[in-house]
């Protein structure tokens, strides 16, 4: 049998975040990594429709789904087994990296070269980890 990808145009729209509290995690995304609000709408019960991107993204953003119940919760800032589980590119390594060592971010490490691009791991504010990554095929800005 053979294997389809998907259709032209497809792409990736959303992934979940699980988060502990909204507004705390809005204010993480925006005032920190400086994304920008897509969504932000009321759905009863206390449940939110928030959205958020990098700025100048087109596509994939973030779906920041507050924890509902004690299993989501346990969830909260380890959604992928503690690996790096999202990827922050850039086009100028230095000017994020250090922009975000202002703003308080916590890294695992140096920033480093790698063959893939420039990359250092980081913790989102719940303890997800998180690649801030300028690939190879960009010029690099940092070392």
């Amino acid at each position: 049998m053979k294997r389809q990808g998907p259709p032209a145009g497809s792409y990736l729209g959303l992934t979940t975040v699980v988060v502990r509290d909204y507004d705390e995690a809005i204010g993480f995304y925006l005032n920190v990594l400086g994304f920008e609000l897509l969504e932000d709408t009321p759905l009863g019960d206390g449940r939110r429709w928030v959205t958020v991107r990098p700025r100048g993204a087109r596509e994939t953003a973030l779906l920041l789904a507050r924890a509902n119940g004690p299993e989501q919760e346990a969830r909260v800032g380890d959604q992928t087994g503690g690996r790096v589980g999202l990827f922050l590119h850039t086009d100028d390594f230095t000017r994020d990296y250090e922009r975000l060592l202002a703003a308080g971010v916590v890294f695992e490490e140096a920033p480093r070269s790698e063959p893939y691009g420039q990359v250092v791991v980081f913790r989102d504010l719940y303890g997800n980890r998180w690649d801030l990554l300028q690939p190879a095929d960009v010029s690099p800005a940092y070392g």
